[in-house]
Order: structure tokens, then C-alpha cells, then sequence
């Protein structure tokens, strides 16, 4: 079984590299980005409200996500081990997280951690939200999501760094360099989760 969180600043690769990454472990991928805009899409109130933080470039409320991750996280095709791509962000979801896996006798493998540039990051975004019209990708914006994940995600990493569960890829090379790198990772996590 196979548990992993893949982290990165917004704009790192997350969402291309997550289903190459799940692919090679076997494993689901669980995105709270996905079901963030899902909802949005649908105008529920849980959409109506994470749109509100995500336009501002804030974390959705932890309630609300871990809530959803919870639920999530019993469904059955995540028996065998899933990846997590945008939770957990901070330590108190962590904590969370590690409460849902310890109820069900499991625990987190790896975590993934994808590397950029912060300059390169603001001009691969704002290329994408021209080409996708994103509501939430303005500089401004940007700019402070990127606040927010040094503040809240940074010391996430440094935890796991210090469970020993750490894997870090630069990921600011071509999408096929940075996709061996993410391939060569999942692959020692294949081995270890065979011993």
C-alpha cells in the first residue's frame, strides 16, 4: 500500500506530474483542486464559498476541506493507497490527515515536494491564465498564494523532512525531464512499499 502527498508552490506541476506520479504507483489521485472547482461549477454552497478564497488566493477553511477529504478517503478505491495533490497544505491538516490513516490502520509513505523558481512560477501562471481564463491567476494574486505557502506549507515540508518521508524534484526543467525525475521517486517508493 501506497500513501503519498504531493506538495509544490502553485504552479510547480502539481496537476501535470500527479497522474504520471499515480500511474506508476498504481494508486488513485485525489485532488482537492478538482473538487474545489467541481463544486464551484456546480454553484453549490461549498463552491460559492471556496471561490470566494480561492479568487483571493486563500486556502479554502480547513473544516470545509478536511470534511471533504475524509469522506473521500473512505471510498473504495482508495484501498490499495491513493495520492493526495493540494492536501495537505498546512500542519493542522496534517494532523487531520494522520488521524483519518491511523482510524484506518494505515500511514503516509512519502511526501512529494515539486521545486521551482518563484520568478519562473509567476510567468508559467500568468501564461496560463491567459490561455485558460483563470479567475484566480492575476500577479497579484499570484503573488500571494505564494505568501500563503511559504507561511503555511513550508513548515508542512520541514515536518516531513524530519519523519524522514521527504522527497524533493526539481521540477523547473521541460515537463518530460522533470517527468523521469517524478518516475525515478516513484519508483523507490514502489520498492519500499514492497518490503
Amino acid at each position: 500500500m501506497t500513501i503519498v502527498v504531493l506538495m509544490g508552490p502553485p504552479g510547480a506541476g502539481k496537476g501535470t506530474h500527479a497522474d504520471h506520479l499515480a500511474g506508476r504507483l498504481g494508486v488513485p489521485v485525489i485532488s482537492t483542486g478538482d473538487i474545489f472547482r467541481a463544486q464551484v461549477a456546480a454553484r453549490t454552497e461549498l463552491g460559492r464559498t471556496a471561490q470566494r478564497y480561492l479568487d483571493a488566493g486563500e486556502y479554502v477553511p480547513d473544516e470545509v476541506t478536511n470534511a471533504m477529504v475524509r469522506e473521500r478517503l473512505a471510498a473504495d478505491d482508495t484501498r490499495l493507497g491513493f495520492l493526495l495533490d493540494g492536501y495537505p497544505r498546512t500542519v493542522d491538516q496534517a494532523a487531520v490527515l494522520d488521524e483519518i490513516l491511523a482510524a484506518q490502520d494505515r500511514s503516509l509513505a512519502a511526501a512529494v515536494v515539486l521545486q521551482v523558481d518563484p520568478e519562473v512560477l509567476v510567468h508559467r501562471l500568468l501564461r496560463r491564465a491567459e490561455i485558460e481564463h483563470r479567475s484566480d491567476d492575476t500577479e497579484v494574486v499570484i503573488r500571494r498564494r505564494f505568501q500563503v505557502y511559504d507561511d503555511e506549507t513550508s513548515p508542512l515540508i520541514t515536518s516531513y523532512a524530519a519523519r524522514g518521508i521527504h522527497y524533493e524534484i526539481d521540477a523547473s526543467a521541460d515537463i518530460d525531464t522533470v517527468r523521469v525525475r517524478v518516475h525515478e521517486v516513484a519508483d523507490l517508493l514502489g520498492v519500499a512499499a514492497q518490503r
